[in-house]
């Protein structure tokens, strides 16, 4: 699609957004609809992404279904288990519902709540992730360790591939949080070095390509100069302790 196409299904996946939540969210306050189809980036196969907030609920809830034609993926709380997700993805580093609460486009009612909502969540992107530290740190350094180290001997070429698979999505959060910027899942973590840093997103691609090939050599350089970004190898002294109830009596 050219990018007048983009932007007339955008304004069509907007419209069907609107109509979905009057018909299946009777008694929603509010919605944000969001997704690459509503930025003019989608393809054939890219869906709308509904977040529908009701002024209470038991429980919050996703369900996926087309309208009209388009697939939606809804996620459905009230105000609570909205702001419950926002702050765990937050914490976590990969700030997903924030930033399609931050991003949506507003539907619904209640705009004016909705604006305030949207509001706190893109000043929690603003501020940017925690610095990395404690467990989860040492942890993540410990995962993108022990993976290059099987990079490290002579393997056949597939498992030097699952090796890359398994790296992928480890190391890049090493790149981001590592440098201060909140990082993310499958496609966008790609899309996020780029953003960050053109020559490194490119040697990023070339070593992961060349992994998935079977040639593991630069994806071992490339690890072991995050690495040492953060003081090197996390091996000797690592410690990981059990929670207390991890225990069964037969």
């Amino acid at each position: 699609m050219d990018d007048i196409q983009k932007q007339i299904v955008a304004e069509r996946a907007l419209a069907a957004a609107r109509r979905a939540l009057a018909s299946r969210y009777a008694g929603a306050a509010f919605a944000y609809a969001t997704g690459s189809l509503l930025r003019g980036e989608g393809t054939a196969f890219s869906d709308i992404d509904l977040v529908v907030v009701f002024p209470s609920l038991e429980r919050a809830w996703r369900e996926s279904f087309t309208h009209e034609d388009f697939p939606v993926e809804a996620f459905v709380h009230d105000e609570e288990t909205l702001a419950y997700y926002i702050h765990a993805d937050t914490e976590s580093g990969c700030p997903v519902m924030a930033n399609m609460v931050a991003t949506g486009r507003v539907v619904g009612r209640d705009t004016g709540r909705a604006r305030i909502v949207q509001a706190k969540a893109a000043a929690m992107l603003a501020a940017g992730p925690k610095a990395l530290a404690g467990t989860s740190y040492d942890m993540l350094r410990y995962q993108v360790t022990d993976l290059a180290d099987d990079l490290r001997g002579t393997r056949p070429p597939e498992e030097i591939a699952a090796i890359a698979a398994q790296l992928y999505q480890k190391l890049a959060d090493l790149i981001l949080l590592g440098r201060g910027e909140w990082t993310g899942r499958g496609k966008w973590a790609p899309r996020l070095i780029g953003k960050l840093d053109t020559q490194l997103a490119a040697e990023f691609d070339v070593a992961f390509k060349l992994a998935a090939g079977g040639e593991g050599t630069r994806l071992l350089a490339l690890a072991d100069r995050e690495l040492a970004l953060h003081g090197g190898r996390c091996f000797e002294g690592f410690r990981q302790e059990a929670p207390l109830e991890a225990r069964r009596l037969e």
